[in-house]
């Protein structure tokens, strides 16, 4: 059965192979040109944290680094549509399982083979893969201090979301029988969960810190935004975010001593003139005047408000990498169990 299995996820393995190869050839080839300008940036910089030779190398290189962190994001939605979709719906649909069953092999086993041949081939190509993507970025990344920014790219949740997209490829293709129909049930699945874990659960892993500071009207700005939902208007001061070396900032908001938010009414009480004369049109430079109405505005607003900034360290970032595997590679054992529990039902 071991061989069988082999033998049928042989064009998958020989695909996914070159396509690594192709990947390190690229990243072995420009790697030592990323480290090299790197340590020119240092050398520039020194001690200052804020230079500008640091700033421009961590936006360099932008087109091949997008490159390489979509690939990573892209590779386990393809490992779920191409190689756990087909899996066993393949096999339904032309009718070759039950020739398997009839050869002394049970249900359980035959399905068992075929997820760890598989599944050892999503570890093996998605764990190789971001290896080199993080590696090679590893200096971009320093220098930008931003990690969660390619958060899902870097380290080992690629992993848990390719075991995951994997195991609802092979549940979706089993329930539906239909290749085309567990592709699609499992792209949108994907894109789903990730979406919903991105933005409420993993937030929820480690409690978050928050910040007070005072107005700063040289980086304070005033545009649309804020949630009818909430009573904060549309139109409001918005505070440029501060500047937190690898934080995760959830949120910026203008408050008062007992917390309440920055409403319309104080904002049109305080600065009168503010909004006026800002409607459409091309871009042109803001006067001085306005420039210095905004300035008074945001001075008066921080007489009574300031800012609460709301933020998830950077240090965190191993904490979160972890949880968030072990969140999918939970799922996707639930999944697998639930796969062995169809399958001891199923009826052909």
């Amino acid at each position: 059965m071991i061989r069988l299995a082999l033998r049928q996820f042989r064009a998958s393995t020989w695909t996914a192979a070159i396509g690594l190869v192709a990947v390190a050839v690229v990243v072995l080839a420009t790697r030592p040109y990323v480290a090299a300008a790197a340590a020119a940036a240092r050398r520039a910089c020194g001690s200052d944290p804020g230079c500008t030779a640091l700033a421009a190398f961590a936006h360099s290189d932008a087109a091949l680094r997008t490159a390489l962190g979509l690939l990573v994001i892209v590779a386990p939605a393809l490992i779920g549509a191409f190689w756990g979709a087909p899996l066993v719906a393949r096999e339904f649909e032309a009718g070759t399982h039950r020739l398997v069953w009839t050869q002394s092999i049970s249900r359980t086993r035959w399905l068992a083979v075929k997820l760890a041949v598989a599944g050892t081939a999503t570890l093996v190509v998605t764990g190789a893969l971001s290896a080199l993507v993080t590696w090679w970025a590893a200096p971009l990344d320093h220098a930008a201090a931003a990690v969660y920014g390619t958060f899902d790219q870097r380290d080992v949740v690629p992993v848990g979301y390719a075991l995951f997209a994997f195991t609802l490829g092979v549940t979706t293709g089993l329930v539906t029988r239909r290749t085309l129909a567990a592709m699609a049930l499992t792209l949108a699945g994907l894109l789903v969960v990730r979406i919903i874990v991105t933005q409420w659960i993993r937030p929820l892993a480690v409690a978050r810190q928050v910040a007070t500071m005072e107005l700063d009207p040289d980086r304070t700005g005033y545009g649309s935004g804020g949630n009818i939902l909430l009573g904060i208007p549309q139109a409001t001061l918005q505070p440029e975010p501060p500047n937190i070396p690898n934080a995760w900032i959830r949120s910026v908001r203008i408050v008062d001593a007992t917390g309440h938010p920055l409403t319309d009414q104080v904002l049109q009480a305080t600065c009168p003139t503010i909004g006026q004369g800002n409607g459409g049109g091309p871009a042109r430079q803001v006067p001085a005047e306005a420039m210095q109405r905004m300035h008074d505005c945001v001075a008066g607003v921080g007489a009574t408000y300031h800012e609460v900034v709301t933020y998830l360290p950077g240090g965190r970032y191993w904490t979160f990498q972890w949880w968030e595997l072990a969140v999918y590679a939970f799922v996707a054992a639930l999944l697998c169990g639930y796969a062995f529990y169809r399958i001891r039902r199923f009826r052909s």
